[in-house]
């Protein structure tokens, strides 16, 4: 990378869930950011993530979070509704910082296409600095939307599940059926219809 070169990490969170929208951030941070902590969110506790994102959004040069709802799944396939909260978060954080960045560093190994070059890194949310950040922005912000989902539908505990399919999650389901925030191509939603 050249030294002018703007670079940013981008990341998503709720790939796996059956409910909920799918999130990712894009962040653009100083070349030694002075963030203690960056990591994987998945291997931070939820405090250490809060305080975390604060910082992050403190300290960034650029930030922003981009979504792609439940509906926006259903319809396009959960990869293309990942693709397409990734190009938001990009247009998000340009709008904010009013950078474009020559490349974006992607966690994975399944390149979006987004108007700058883009260099994929597996295990890049643990490896990499803005990767790191971007992964912890969007997980807090994906995980209080589901806090409040969890308000607008109680009984499916999303709340503390995030919508992912675990036993609580799954009995729900097959109890009250999916509500409007379930993503209904995800076969344990269907299944759950189908058995209504």
């Amino acid at each position: 990378m050249a030294e002018d070169e703007i670079v940013c990490g981008i990341d998503e969170a709720g790939r796996g869930p059956l409910a909920g929208p799918v999130c990712a951030a894009a962040v653009i941070l100083t070349v030694r950011p002075k963030i203690r902590g960056l990591n994987d969110s998945k291997q931070l506790t939820e405090t250490q993530r809060d305080g975390l994102a604060v910082k992050i959004k403190r300290r960034a040069l650029a930030w922003g979070v981009g979504w792609a709802s439940a509906a926006e799944i259903d319809q396009l396939n959960i990869r293309q509704a990942n693709f397409l909260a990734m190009r938001r978060a990009l247009e998000a954080m340009m709008a904010m910082g009013k950078l474009l960045p020559h490349l974006a560093l992607v966690d994975g190994n399944d390149p979006p296409p987004l108007p700058c070059a883009v260099r994929t890194i597996i295990g890049g949310d643990a490896l990499e600095p803005m990767i790191s950040a971007a992964s912890i922005l969007a997980k807090t912000a994906r995980d209080a939307v589901m806090v409040d989902l969890c308000r607008l539908y109680p009984g499916y505990g999303f709340s503390k599940h995030k919508g992912y399919g675990v036993p609580q999650h799954l009995a729900a389901l097959r109890e009250l059926g999916p509500c409007p925030e379930h993503r209904m191509s995800f076969s344990p939603v269907r299944e759950s219809v189908r058995a209504a």
